[in-house]
């Protein structure tokens, strides 16, 4: 599909309720958002989707003022944007109620809806006073809560319309919704569609963002799609097919070649990673699948599907409420990612920054802090039993990096990933557990992990690809896909990429 231009201002004489124009921003190196558009018009619900990573988080961040851009602005009503230290001014304007909910638990409803201006004006708190305006509001705005309620006692759902009738007590009347129904049940997704019907004839507009396409098409009347930080067509809902919004958020297929096809894993070897009815509450529930020796599976879904949490569990950074992961047949007795990695299984973290690598640190260092028995005996490290084993890694990944001494946060992001796989691979692990594997690394860099990954396979690992980016999913023997925290379909090798995408978006 042929990508459109971004939106040019509306000349027309009601300007939109939100504009973004021409809208640029860069974290460091990476391009987050390249001269996008998006125009929302009052009194409509307006979604905009994407993969992750296609720019609609930063978009968010700029919308509502939490982050300049650096190229272009952002209007409402025609009107420039305030200023960014004009926190007053932007809440009368814009607010986001978001996936993880900003509501104060210790708090009741009332002190939530009116926090930091409890004294309403005056000095001193008039809690009669402060209840009766929060009794007020709620009534005018439907939602059908208890001023005096704890608000940890709260539903999702209820927690949603308080952060929503917040909003509204600032005045502003453009509500973001950031993938609003993840936590919800498909009766409290029906009520909270029903409200945003009942707010839209009030006034009040929406810009939605979901995983679920489903979901965009029975709400909303708008749908704006970006792909790789970049506009690529806004359009009526009803103007657009599912197979040709998938394909826009798709756009054409970028497969890396590979020269020898893998051979098949022995089907009837013993499992090497297998789940038993693995649930964390709040996040998937009773997740039950096998990898063997050699081979590949990937774990894909949305945002919302708790791939991510899932993997987690397995490698001991989050606690399960109930069910098994057995390694070779062991069952993990205890969790926590010391055992994880003392029953033999491999992790390279989905974020290479925060949980991957340790900055202050060499390349050296940072490859083989999984296996300090290795680098001598009593407690003394051999810094040259180090620096060839970690010399090894970097003829082996190709990691572009002076000396094995040399700051890991002096390589570039591709290469500060290759080390974290060589400390994934370190310990020779009977399982690797990859989340995102390639994320923010150029194509050559991608190439090399994907082959390591490959290669790692078929010297007789299972590996465990969790992922939603395609690139990172072909080689794998099966796709597993999840959606909102379970286990929904499981695809063999050779799928298709049209029909994984509607399935890890909930519309298989």
């Amino acid at each position: 599909m042929t990508e459109t231009a971004a939106p040019e201002p509306d000349s027309s004489a009601e300007p939109p309720i939100a504009e973004a124009i021409g809208v640029t921003k860069r974290f460091g190196r990476t391009l987050a958002l390249d001269r996008v558009g998006l125009r929302v018009h009052a009194g409509r619900t307006h979604a905009l989707v994407g993969r992750n990573g296609a720019g609609k988080s930063t978009l968010v961040s700029i919308l509502t003022g939490l982050a300049p851009p650096d190229e272009g602005e952002v209007r409402f009503r025609g009107q420039r944007a305030p200023a960014i230290a004009d926190r007053d001014a932007w809440r009368s304007r814009v607010a986001c109620v978001y996936q993880h909910s900003t509501i104060i638990p210790e708090l009741s409803v009332a002190e939530n809806l009116f926090i930091g201006r409890q004294g309403l004006g005056g000095r001193i708190i008039n809690w009669r006073t402060m209840r009766a305006r929060a009794r007020e509001l709620l009534d005018t705005w439907s939602v059908p809560v208890d001023v005096r309620t704890p608000a940890r006692e709260l539903s999702v759902e209820h927690r949603q319309l308080v952060e929503i009738a917040r909003s509204l007590s600032y005045g502003a009347r453009f509500i973001i919704l950031d993938e609003p129904t993840a936590q919800l049940d498909g009766t409290a997704i029906k009520r909270l569609f029903g409200r945003i019907r009942d707010l839209q004839t009030q006034g009040v507009t929406f810009l939605f963002i979901s995983h679920h396409l489903d979901e965009t098409y029975e709400i909303c009347s708008d749908v704006t799609v970006f792909r790789d930080a970049r506009h690529v067509l806004t359009a009526p809902v009803a103007d657009l097919g599912k197979t040709e919004l998938i394909a826009a958020m798709t756009g054409e297929s970028t497969e890396l070649a590979r020269a020898v096809p893998r051979e098949r894993p022995d089907p009837t070897a013993a499992p090497a990673l297998r789940l038993e009815k693995l649930t964390r509450t709040g996040e998937f529930a009773d997740v039950e699948f096998e990898v063997r020796p050699g081979e590949m599976v990937g774990l894909a879904g949305g945002g919302s599907s708790g791939r991510v949490e899932v993997a987690e569990t397995i490698v001991g950074s989050r606690r399960a409420t109930a069910g098994s992961v057995l390694v070779s047949g062991v069952r993990l007795r205890s969790s926590g990612t010391h055992a994880a990695l003392a029953a033999g299984i491999g992790f390279v973290p989905r974020d290479r920054h925060d949980e991957g690598l340790v900055p202050a640190m060499s390349v050296a260092d940072n490859a083989t802090l999984t296996v300090p028995q290795r680098l001598g005996r009593f407690g003394l490290l051999s810094r040259r039993t180090r620096d060839t084993l970690v010399r090894n890694a970097i003829e082996g990944l190709d990691i572009k990096a002076d000396s094995p001494g040399q700051g890991v946060s002096e390589l570039s992001g591709g290469n500060q990933q290759k080390v974290v796989f060589a400390r994934a691979l370190a310990t020779d692990p009977a399982v690797l557990v990859l989340i995102t594997p390639t994320a923010g690394v150029d194509v050559r860099s991608k190439q090399t992990l994907l082959a390591v990954v490959r290669d790692t396979a078929d010297r007789g690992t299972a590996v465990l690809v969790v992922s939603d980016e395609l690139d990172d999913l072909r080689d794998c023997d099966r796709v597993l896909v999840m959606v909102q925290g379970q286990l929904r379909t499981e695809y063999e090798k050779g799928w298709d990429d049209r029909e994984l995408v509607a399935a890890m978006e909930g519309m298989a």
